[in-house]
């Protein structure tokens, strides 16, 4: 595999070190660690001392990591860098079994990796025709094709509505009960061509690809991400050492409704201080040279009463 191909650019990066602030000494949690962008530079902020633990739950990406990236971090990030092959959702199982106390600051970045779109061959991408996975995990149970393929049409419809926020998930799921009874539908190339003869011509063409929403709601069905997460930023804060801060990017109105609510919730009950009054958005400059990042949304705050 070709380096560039693995290649993924972290997305406000300088706006995410800003808002965790860390300090010599201080021990961080990167809770989506993918290729290390974000905790390379954690690191470079927190020694000689701080630690970094780094959460990848893609065994590729984490084994991709060790052998073709690590080797770009000196050996004083090396020894401050402890790495798990883990999901963010047993954040606080993965902090007891490595004693990684006090924990000062969390991030997660839940925009999904370059790799996944571009190399992992799993059907995240609609502009190929790979097998419908979807599964970040692939020793992980569910698959999009077993959605697809067994799931009842309210169920299918459901996903499509709530997790894609799609207008037109009831017309979407009966098309695919339909052309399933035909052949089994087993690639993203088929699930395209369904959605192409299912919904209006040039639908919101200019905006965003027809499929974009179908496709994110199955993977967000498929790995069980808005309950997954929702567990992991309660747990989070439950970790967090006085003072300490979570920074959350978001890249869907879902996600980053469950951030707001949470962090708005803390604030209101006195536990903890908003870093960020609106979210904090890319720059123009930024969405030139990665376009991926165009929706991103980075939201901030500290744990207890505490004033910067």
């Amino acid at each position: 595999m070709k380096k560039e191909k693995i290649f993924h650019q972290p997305v406000l990066l300088k706006e995410t070190i800003d808002y965790l602030n860390p300090k010599p000494k201080e021990n961080f949690i990167d809770a989506t660690f993918g290729f290390g962008g974000h905790g390379k530079a954690i690191l470079e902020k927190n020694w000689p001392k701080g630690k970094l633990l780094g959460i990848e739950i893609d065994p590729a990406v984490y084994n991709i990591f060790l052998k073709d990236i690590l080797k770009d971090f000196s050996e004083q990030e090396k020894k401050r860098l402890i790495l798990v092959n883990d999901s963010y959702s047993r954040i606080k199982e993965i902090v007891q079994k490595n004693q990684f106390y006090p924990v000062n600051g969390i991030l997660f970045d839940l925009g999904v990796c370059s790799y996944h779109f571009d190399s992992a061959l799993r059907g995240f991408s609609y502009q190929g025709d790979e097998i419908l996975d979807m599964r970040f995990n692939p020793s992980q149970g569910l698959t999009a094709f077993e959605i697809i393929n067994y799931w009842p049409l309210k169920d299918i419809e459901r996903i499509i509505r709530e997790y894609g926020e799609e207008r037109y998930s009831q017309r979407i799921a009966k098309a695919i009960v339909e052309a399933r009874k035909k052949e089994k539908i087993k690639t993203t190339g088929q699930l395209v061509e369904i959605l192409k003869r299912t919904l209006p011509r040039n639908y919101e063409h200019h905006r965003i690809h027809f499929a974009t929403r179908t496709f994110q709601s199955l993977r967000i069905a498929v790995n069980d991400e808005l309950n997954n997460f929702s567990q992991a930023l309660k747990d989070s804060f439950e970790i967090l050492a006085e003072g300490g801060r979570i920074v959350v990017i978001t890249f869907h109105s879902l996600e980053d409704r469950i951030v707001k609510n949470f962090f708005k919730e803390k604030v209101k009950n006195n536990e903890g201080v908003m870093l960020t009054k609106k979210p904090i958005i890319p720059t123009e400059e930024e969405i030139q040279k990665n376009p991926r990042s165009h929706s991103a949304k980075l939201r901030a705050i500290k744990k207890g009463v505490v004033f910067s």
